[in-house]
């Protein structure tokens, strides 16, 4: 994999609200140095990179480690979703990195019976989801319904809840999440 060290910069600095010209100044470099960088015209030496980095500030290591071209990505084949939890029940995240985001899109899958567990969940922001397939059972503190295909649910997520899969198929929801909670 070849590493792009223009695109990353640039990512990093749209990333933060600066223009070339700005992130120059505040870096003590030329405006000319920031384009030829993005450009991948020059490469340069890791003493004038830590300078221009001094800009944000970000360190070596982390310019490095980190993946900011990911942050503006706004299209996702399905195979691109995050798997993030498989099993009787299957969560899909949008997007890889949800740093400094405020909102958690999910692609889950109930096998038939998976249930979220007996132990309410319980955590700070809003929740919804929208059943694109099968039966859910959506618990939030004494109130309980089942649902189907083309139902929705909205609650603020400190009120206990649970979810459980109905019937013998497996059941598909679309939810939002803010603050994404895991």
């Amino acid at each position: 994999m070849d590493f792009d060290l223009g695109a990353r910069l640039r990512s990093l600095r749209e990333q933060h609200g600066l223009s070339q010209r700005e992130l120059a100044k505040r870096a003590g470099v030329t405006n000319g140095t920031i384009s030829m960088i993005e450009q991948n015209r020059t490469s340069p030496a890791v003493g004038s990179l830590k300078k221009v980095l001094d800009g944000f500030p970000i360190g070596l290591a982390d310019f490095f480690a980190n993946d900011f071209t990911s942050r503006h990505k706004i299209f996702y084949d399905h195979k691109e979703l995050t798997q993030i939890s498989e099993g009787k029940i299957s969560y899909r995240q949008v997007g890889r990195d949800l740093t400094g985001k405020a909102l958690q899109v999910l692609h889950e899958i109930y096998k038939p019976g998976a249930d979220t567990g007996r132990n309410m969940l319980s955590h700070q922001g809003e929740e919804a989801g929208v059943i694109v397939k099968g039966k859910l059972e959506v618990t939030v503190g004494a109130d309980r319904k089942v649902l189907g295909a083309g139902d929705a649910y909205y609650f603020e997520s400190h009120r206990p809840h649970r979810f459980r899969a109905i019937g013998d198929e497996e059941t598909m929801v679309v939810t939002a999440c803010t603050p994404p909670s895991f």
